[in-house]
């Protein structure tokens, strides 16, 4: 597993329905906890809205990859 660092880009591991996020959502990572315990993450939308602003722990987010690919949706119901 490699070290997230703030201002990285991550990926949602999980769904996080009650804030209408699905795993592979893309955001933030805008401040690490401790030694990369858990993370406050922001979700945005293209216009540049806040979707969530959530701590979220480790294994709930990864680092994105090479051959990720982008994807767009329409937001879920929170």
């Amino acid at each position: 597993m490699n070290e997230i660092k703030e201002l990285e880009a991550v990926a949602l591991t999980c769904d996080l329905p009650q804030h209408g996020l699905q795993r592979g959502d893309v955001g933030t990572a805008v401040l690490v906890h401790g030694d990369g315990v858990a993370f406050d993450v922001e979700f945005v939308g293209y216009d540049g809205h806040t979707i969530a602003l959530l701590t979220l722990e480790r294994d709930q987010v990864r680092s994105l990859r090479v051959g990720d690919i982008p994807h767009a949706r329409e937001p879920a119901a929170a």
